[in-house]
């Protein structure tokens, strides 16, 4: 088969001719019909933080196909099945965070693209406990975005605990910010998109964004208060500098949502303004089974928009300069 590999941290991807993997027990094979690229997979590639993966290997966290066959004890799918295979890849499914409904904490947990071979290819194997179904109205290209970007974000509007009629400011436009521009205005809240592009800030305008705030051209803490301050603001841009202009945009009692992981990861906060105001500090990492299952019945019945751009496999390192140059408008998908 066909698979974008990572010979070794740093370098080029090779498009390889690698032999079909086989589903082991517990482990369903898919074919894999699109494969979504998100800016981990770059992270990963370049062996960005701190827990780095083992070269060589196959990247990719959004990829959604058919099941074609199973392995051992593998009962929850059968071939024709069409699934989606996540960030998530496994997890041990009996400490405390697991069976607490925090399987994305399971310090056991094994993530697609990183920890295991992921979607970068024609064909993958998966866990098939921690495969999700697609509904039939969602298509592959937009089921792939959803599938990190989507589920990450609605994770960190939903522990942001927004409220209808409260104001959030989402730092980023682009595949995760265009999506959780959505999940805020599904909830009733008022939205602030921040970007350095106006290209993104056109497009969170024809999303509903209720003010656009370019942080190139103006002061976005300025701006933001303005307009009366965040109650919740959501970050998916990465830089430190994001983070910290967020923060200071907060109302008093305002939530900062982290889902950006930017490579240099230390960010200045105010220790008096967080105290003093009674500001919040929240982690989100992506969502679990039944927050994907959620995102997606949320795109079966019409209630989001997935703006993304198909690609081939062979240029994913011509794909990777795009994201890193700040051209794609929001999400790039290999298809097969």
């Amino acid at each position: 088969m066909k698979a974008a590999v990572v010979p070794e941290l740093g370098a080029k991807l090779e498009i390889q001719e690698v032999a079909v993997p086989e589903a082991g027990a517990g482990q369903v094979l898919v074919k894999i019909e699109a494969a979504g690229l998100c800016h981990t997979d770059i992270h990963a590639a370049h062996g960005d933080w701190p827990v780095k993966p083992n070269p060589p290997f196959i990247p990719g966290h959004e990829g959604v196909g058919v099941v074609v066959a199973t392995g051992p004890g593998a009962t929850l799918h059968k071939p024709g099945d069409r699934v989606a295979i996540p960030w998530l890849g496994s997890a041990c499914g009996h400490c405390k965070y697991c069976v607490a409904g925090w399987e994305t904490l399971c310090e056991a947990q094994l993530n697609s693209g990183y920890g295991v071979d992921g979607s970068y290819a024609e064909y993958a194997v998966a866990d098939d406990r921690y495969v999700v179904d697609v509904p039939d109205a969602v298509s592959s290209l937009d089921a792939a975005p959803l599938t990190c970007a989507g589920v990450t974000t609605f994770k960190a509007i939903k522990v942001a605990r927004l409220q209808p009629g409260e104001t959030v400011s989402v730092v980023g436009i682009g595949g995760l910010g265009h999506l959780a521009l959505q999940y805020a205005r599904l909830l009733g809240a008022r939205v602030i998109a921040v970007d350095v592009e106006d290209a993104k800030l056109d497009l969170a305008r024809a999303l509903g964004a209720d003010l656009t705030v370019n942080a190139k051209a103006t002061d976005p803490v300025q701006a933001i208060a303005e307009y009366g301050g965040a109650d919740v603001a959501v970050v998916t841009a990465a830089s430190p500098r994001t983070f910290e202009q967020a923060f200071a945009s907060l109302r008093r009692g305002g939530r900062l949502s982290c889902v950006g992981l930017p490579a240099d990861d230390k960010m200045s906060i105010s220790v008096f303004d967080t105290v003093l105001s009674g500001k919040h500090i929240i982690g989100s990492i992506v969502g679990t089974r039944h927050d994907l299952t959620d995102v997606f019945a949320l795109h079966a019945a019409g209630r989001t928009k997935v703006i993304a751009e198909r690609r081939r496999l062979e240029d994913v390192n011509a794909c990777f300069e795009e994201v890193l140059a700040g051209h794609v408008p929001a999400r790039l998908v290999f298809t097969f």
